[in-house]
């Protein structure tokens, strides 16, 4: 089956940057839109960014400028490069694929198991 394997998480300072890595692996032939999401503790999961295969990307108000997110390796890989960190980016980061064509058909959303982020001094 098509999983999100994911890295990159950890603690971080405040002001400081970490690079989160997800790649579709297990059959992925072509990924419609990859991103992430994100749920601190005791609230509800929310949107962080997304980029679609076409190369059109989004992000949340709260992490623009802040936030990067980059497709490779024929799409099946995304990246999330988050500079200028804050506590209130403290979340567990999930990454996203929408639309995943395999082999056997096409799957309409896909979830990784979760990176722990934390940004604390």
């Amino acid at each position: 089956q098509v999983q999100l394997v994911e890295s990159g998480g950890g603690l971080v300072q405040p002001g400081g940057s970490l690079r989160l890595s997800c790649a579709a692996s297990g059959g992925a032939i072509s990924v419609s839109t990859m991103g992430w999401y994100r749920q601190a503790p005791g609230k509800i999961r929310e949107f962080v960014a997304r980029a679609s295969s076409a190369g059109r990307t989004r992000y949340a108000d709260s992490v623009k400028a802040r936030f990067t997110i980059s497709r490779h390796n024929a799409g099946n890989t995304v990246t999330l490069q988050m500079n200028g960190l804050k506590p209130e980016d403290t979340a567990v980061y999930y990454c996203n694929a929408g639309e995943v064509q395999t082999l056997s058909g096409t799957l309409s959303e896909v979830w990784g198991r979760g990176t722990l982020v934390t940004v604390s001094s």
